[in-house]
């Protein structure tokens, strides 16, 4: 089963890796999606920042 990706505006927030996983995990929790949160703040911040933008697509709908 697929996950809906809950969507979320990064507009000033890219180059702050600590403001676009705050962002990100917060939309994923509001959606009711607590597992994936804990998920993608594991992947996320397993590598660079290219590498957190790369698994925050996967999770959400950049805006």
């Amino acid at each position: 089963m697929k996950m809906r990706k809950p969507k979320v505006k990064l507009i000033g927030e890219d180059g702050n890796a600590f403001a676009v996983l705050g962002k990100v995990s917060r939309a994923l929790r509001k959606a009711g999606l607590h597992e994936e949160a804990k998920k993608y703040v594991v992947e996320a911040t397993a590598g660079d920042y290219n590498h957190l933008l790369q698994v925050t697509m996967q999770y959400v709908e950049v805006e």
